[in-house]
């Protein structure tokens, strides 16, 4: 299925795409963000929303600089944080005479049959409401043993949950490239590949930069999951101009891995 007769689909922002350089949330990038979806509704596409952005919010709001390490104070910074990003979400969608929700999950509810339906059951409802979801993980409930580890894994479980056609991780990275472009002149973009190669992976080695807790292996990783529904992933850069509505419109934009 290509990306234009992608009915259903998970698009996943990273902080860096919705925040001022991890002080606050950047209102007109979420502006931004919600425009575009509001045209993929019109075209007739689901659209479930995976973002990241409320711990940097909710250190704006306490006045911390500096992230702290442990994990309450995280929690208590995301759930500062959620109030912004959802007051955030919902005022952009509003000026569309769109409605977001705000569902916060746990790898516990995936994990148990009855949460996992009832999430699924509600996130279905919410779609043929056409309302547009916004999911993150309940931060103010997870302890390490139960977290999902990153957005990107996120998504791609929520794409598994509701068998999406289509994953769409945007980053500030034009997508996978065969080695570290800022450190290697010789790498070149991976535009098409088969999602669960071990040599993605082996390409995608590394870590993102402090600000985001994904980097690149994490978003190949979450490629292999979402493919377990037979859903395709797409890795490009959220600072492209229009790139929801280019990629949906079916230019190749990033890199697309293949379910198999």
């Amino acid at each position: 299925m290509n990306s234009k007769q992608s009915k259903r689909i998970v698009v996943k922002v990273g902080s860096s795409l919705v925040t001022n350089n991890g002080e606050g949330l950047d209102h007109a990038a979420i502006g931004m963000w919600a425009e575009q979806i509001a045209s993929l509704l019109k075209a007739g596409h689901q659209v479930l929303m995976v973002s990241s952005g409320a711990i940097a919010e909710g250190m704006q709001r306490l006045r911390w600089t500096t992230r702290p390490t442990e994990i309450h104070q995280l929690q208590a910074a995301a759930a500062v944080g959620q109030m912004g990003l959802v007051q955030g979400y919902e005022t952009c969608f509003a000026r569309f005479n769109l409605r977001s929700a705000q569902i916060l999950l746990t790898n516990a509810d995936l994990a148990n049959d009855d949460r996992n339906a009832n999430a699924k059951a509600t996130l279905e409802t919410l779609l043929k409401l056409g309302v547009i979801p916004i999911i993150n993980e309940n931060d103010t409930v997870v302890t390490d043993e139960i977290k999902f580890g990153d957005n990107d894994n996120l998504a791609a479980l929520v794409s598994n949950l509701i068998e999406a056609d289509l994953l769409i991780i945007l980053t500030d990275q034009g997508g996978l490239y065969t080695a570290d472009p800022r450190h290697d002149s010789t790498a070149s973009l991976v535009l098409t590949g088969t999602a669960g190669d071990p040599a993605l992976e082996i390409m995608a080695g590394g870590a993102g930069s402090q600000l985001s807790k994904g980097g690149m292996l994490t978003k190949v990783l979450a490629a292999k999951v979402a493919a377990q529904t037979r859903t395709s992933t797409i890795i490009a850069s959220g600072k492209e101009r229009d790139i929801l509505t280019r990629l949906l419109a079916g230019e190749s934009i990033g890199t697309r891995l293949s379910a198999n």
